[in-house]
């Protein structure tokens, strides 16, 4: 950092300009409408400071190092080297805040680009190594900014002192204006600049929020790279107070998440220690009634095969407010990171997702309509019964040549993908480690054409040949 960003306060403190031209004028029009008790010094001013008349002292002479006596900042904004160099010189041998326009080398302080919704101030800056890139950001940002955030601001502080005298503390104070803040209501009454209702709101939010429950928000993380997240998504988990997250969800994914929110693990995974889905549905109504906003992170969806809908009827038994973002699924993210669009008018009529885990009392899918051909099959969490799928699709009239893929870590950095027939999936599973994905259906051919992201380095290389006990073709898969 080379530079500290804060704000100063001006009103009625001295502050030396020397220069009279256009760059001066800018320099005055700021430091004026900041309160400065403004010091003038060139021989000659451009005809525009009239409209500052009685505003400042204009001292008609050249500048010396006793112009700096009593200053609190100056500002040299002149075209001439030498001058600028001297300010400089002199005001830093004082101790003095100096700013030589466009010569940050020469500057103890530099002005930003601003966005003025006074009281609100947005400051933006380069430290003077790209001042086109920060005009475009502060031109953006002045369109995605409402005019109406400096009402705002001034309406907030009026209530601020009963916030305080009514919340005791600040987690339960910091709830309130987020809240306050995300509400559509007070927007609306913002945009209509009805003041007067908008501070009733607010004061009549403050006498209920003492009692106010909390609320869950179910998120989906999509299936891994963070660019994948919706932008609904980001601003719940930037807005959090609780985040619980499965192990699926990516840890750039959690750098997103606001930094004083509490993250709570509440994973699954095959073969490790993993919280009871009672705990996680208990640890949601506790944190809710609490007061806090909480965001159950899920990777993926959270409807697709995450307890989602289970989640959710428990909070719904116990009162606890909610509300879902849907996120993308691994099944569309992780196929097209590989290269395997899912419906495909020569090969895929259909696409059906199914969970590679046992239903309950070990009930069975529909073994007969999974297997049938121009469908393409997707199996999450299917490793650990890769054998028992072979073997029930073959034996269903699934052909064993059909085309396989298993996608690892779909989506991110890791991703690996593993590509055979149907004859090979148990071996191939063998080679694979989750989180990954089982793509069954012709559409996995077109993998050679459309793959793009990541490497290949999952391709099978030498394969030998062998008989399983349906009497397909087995192959062995060397990865090495």
């Amino acid at each position: 950092m080379d530079y500290l960003p804060m704000f100063a306060r001006l009103e009625g403190r001295p502050v030396l300009l020397v220069g009279g031209g256009e760059v001066a004028l800018r320099k005055a029009r700021l430091l004026l409408a900041a309160g400065a008790r403004l010091t003038l010094v060139s021989p000659e001013i451009e005809p525009e400071f009239a409209e500052f008349a009685g505003r400042f002292t204009h001292l008609v002479e050249r500048f010396t190092p006793a112009h700096l006596a009593g200053q609190l900042l100056v500002v040299a904004a002149t075209d001439n080297l030498e001058v600028n160099a001297l300010v400089y010189q002199s005001a830093n041998q004082l101790g003095l805040f100096v700013n030589v326009v466009d010569d940050p080398k020469r500057s103890s302080f530099i002005f930003p680009s601003i966005i003025d919704r006074s009281p609100l101030m947005v400051a933006v800056s380069s430290g003077g190594k790209a001042p086109v890139l920060v005009r475009l950001l502060r031109e953006r940002l002045e369109s995605l900014l409402p005019r109406h955030l400096g009402g705002l601001t001034e309406l907030s502080g009026r209530v601020r002192d009963k916030a305080k005298q009514v919340l005791s503390s600040i987690s339960d104070r910091r709830r309130f204006w987020e809240r306050a803040f995300a509400s559509n209501t007070l927007a609306g009454l913002i945009e209509k600049q009805d003041w007067q209702s908008a501070e009733t709101w607010l004061n009549d939010g403050l006498d209920k929020a003492q009692s106010e429950v909390g609320e869950v928000v179910l998120v989906g993380a999509g299936p891994g790279d963070p660019g994948l997240l919706t932008l609904k998504a980001l601003q719940q988990i930037q807005q959090a107070e609780v985040v619980l997250y499965d192990q699926l969800v990516s840890p750039e994914i959690l750098d997103l998440v606001r930094r004083d929110a509490t993250l709570v693990s509440v994973g699954k995974k095959a073969g490790a220690h993993s919280v009871p889905q009672e705990e996680t549905n208990r640890l949601l109504v506790e944190y809710a009634r609490a007061g806090n906003r909480v965001v159950r992170l899920k990777g993926g969806d959270p409807f697709m095969f995450g307890c989602g809908g289970e989640e959710l009827e428990v909070l719904a038994a116990e009162g606890i407010p909610f509300s879902v973002v849907p996120g993308i699924t691994a099944a569309a993210g992780a196929t097209a990171y590989a290269g395997i669009p899912l419906t495909h008018r020569d090969h895929a009529q259909s696409a059906v997702f199914i969970t590679g885990h046992c239903q309950k009392e070990g009930k069975e899918p529909d073994w007969q309509q999974l297997a049938v051909t121009q469908q393409t099959l997707v199996i999450y969490m299917g490793l650990m019964r890769s054998e028992h799928i072979q073997q029930q699709l073959v034996s269903h009239g699934r052909s064993c040549t059909t085309p396989i893929a298993i996608i690892e870590w779909g989506t991110t950095a890791r991703q690996r993908v593993l590509t055979g027939t149907l004859a090979e999936l148990a071996v191939l599973a063998q080679q694979a480690v989750s989180p990954s994905l089982i793509v069954i259906g012709e559409v996995v051919s077109l993998r050679k054409q459309l793959a793009w992201f990541g490497e290949k380095s999952g391709e099978k290389r030498d394969v030998q040949a062998g008989t399983d006990m349906n009497g397909c073709d087995l192959k062995l898969v060397n990865l090495a």
